[in-house]
């Protein structure tokens, strides 16, 4: 996995960067202006020249959102591309239409282009286009057409840009590459890359030592695979700043244990590992700009794999934090790595209440939180309401959505046990992702601020913001959130 996190390029070809892409100020001489047109507007007046205006109105350009039109010179060479903002809150799946630009870098030919009028927030469109740019090529036999190019206005912080689309650009490639080459050791490989990168430190625990350490349901989920589980901790940061832990979830891939999975539901389980992918996503951006906290991720990694020494249901597993676990589904993996990694993030941090700081959790964890919102829409819990409040519109404002929903206390009896502490799953059809967060929850001792981000890492069909494929949602709309925070 490359570090500097370039979209997968095919076998010995040059891999594309988002610097290839986001070019800087300046070097906008002779570069094709876009323009973003609502509806009510005259596209064709527009244009700002007569032959423009004729080609919009022979085509019936419209500015609906989505629309696009090149505009052509007499000679045949494209002099303009005028993009169709509808009532200028298009932005999909959320936002302003600014983010539509993120289409172009997907469509137009090859070559530089430059934001012309109509757009009201060049930041978010030249986002929008680094985003819409990434291509995953790893396993084609070649590159393709390269993207378009952007050159970005004056006043843009370039290197800001860049690190946030780098981060996307990093957690895509994760999510995109197969189990077959991406396991807990290559996970382990990625976090110490981007650790060195931004000068932090780095621990792994492999294998065994997990017992010999105490990370009792890591192992078990892990222990039946060839591909040793481990728990990686990267820390980095000013000490005695406002403490954050990012905690993800990295099951490489997910069978579905002796609880097995029907064929279609084990087919995009290589995604499994998108909350890792999430957290190293979300930390590249805090340390690329360097945001003044103490952070630290955690990464439990675990492949649930079959075989005789798998875990198995009805199994009682005692956890790191001393209460025992009965296993109602061995396809409820990720939350027993989750519980022993949110154990020890709390451990260490003094008696005071909140010693622990901000624990927020990432993961693919329940159907339930799909079937309710659907692909685009992770579930996020928190008890928080003014982290709630301004997680939500930041995600709103940038195309990063996500829906709020109850730590509803009254679901703590649904992982009621009749032989252990707890149970990890709800035997009933019935608020599946609530229960998993409450699940969480109570490994998340001595946290000051605690959050849950049920996502499903995977864009279904290309989007303005991206293609088919791996996403490490939440990631841009959390790090808004606490860049608002640090007073950034």
């Amino acid at each position: 996995m490359n570090e500097q996190s370039s979209s997968g390029a095919a076998p010995g070809a040059a891999r594309i960067t988002p610097a290839d892409v986001l070019l800087p100020s300046g070097t906008a001489a002779g570069a094709v202006p876009v323009r973003l047109v609502r509806e009510g507007a005259d596209a064709a007046a527009e244009t700002g020249d007569a032959l423009g205006a004729a080609w919009l109105d022979a085509v019936r350009f419209t500015p609906a959102a989505k629309k696009q039109a090149l505009v052509p010179s007499v000679e045949g060479r494209v002099t303009g591309v005028v993009l169709g903002g509808g009532n200028g809150a298009a932005g999909e799946p959320s936002g302003p239409s600014d983010l539509l630009a993120g289409q172009l870098a997907q469509s137009l030919p090859a070559g530089t282009y430059r934001l012309g009028a109509g757009f009201a927030e060049p930041r978010l469109a030249a986002l929008a286009w680094g985003l819409g740019a990434y291509r995953y090529r790893r396993y084609k036999s070649s590159n393709g057409d390269p993207p378009p190019a952007l050159s970005l206005p004056d006043g843009l912080a370039r290197e800001e840009i860049l690190n946030e689309v780098e981060a996307v650009w990093l957690g895509r490639d994760l999510i995109n590459t197969p189990a077959s080459d991406l396991g807990p050791a290559e996970i382990d490989a990625a976090a110490r890359a981007l650790a060195a990168r931004h000068g932090a430190a780095a621990e792994v625990i492999v294998g065994d030592a997990l017992l010999d350490r105490n990370f009792p349901l890591i192992h078990a989920v892990g222990r039946a695979s060839d591909r040793a589980p481990r728990l990686i901790d990267i820390t980095w940061g000013r000490k005695g700043a406002r403490r954050v832990t990012l905690v993800g979830k990295g099951i490489t891939f997910d069978t579905g244990g002796l609880d097995i999975k029907p064929s279609s539901g084990m087919l995009l389980m290589k995604k499994d590992m998108g909350g890792a992918a999430t957290v190293l996503a979300l930390g590249h951006m805090i340390m690329g700009q360097r945001l003044d906290v103490e952070l630290r991720i955690l990464i439990p990694s675990a492949e649930n794999s079959i075989a005789g020494n798998a875990f198995r249901p009805s199994d009682v597993i005692r956890s790191r934090d001393g209460r025992t676990v009965e296993i109602g589904n061995t396809d409820a993996e990720g939350r027993l790595v989750l519980a022993d990694a949110l154990a020890y993030a709390g451990e260490g941090t003094g008696e005071a209440a909140g010693g622990a700081g901000d624990v927020l959790v990432f993961a693919t964890l329940t159907g339930a939180a799909r079937v309710a919102l659907g692909p685009d829409l992770p579930a996020f819990f928190t008890d928080d309401d003014a982290f709630a409040a301004r997680v939500g519109a930041a995600g709103e404002r940038i195309g990063d959505p996500v829906w709020r929903m109850p730590l509803w206390p009254g679901y703590e009896r649904f992982l009621d046990s009749e032989v252990a502490d707890m149970n990890n799953v709800y035997d009933a059809p019935f608020a599946g992702a609530v229960t998993a967060a409450l699940f969480l929850r109570r490994f998340a001792r001595n946290a000051a601020r605690f959050a849950h981000f049920d996502l499903y890492g995977w864009r279904p069909a290309a989007r303005p913001l991206g293609p088919k494929g791996g996403e490490p949602q939440t990631a841009r709309a959390v790090f808004e959130a606490l860049k608002q925070e640090c007073g950034r």
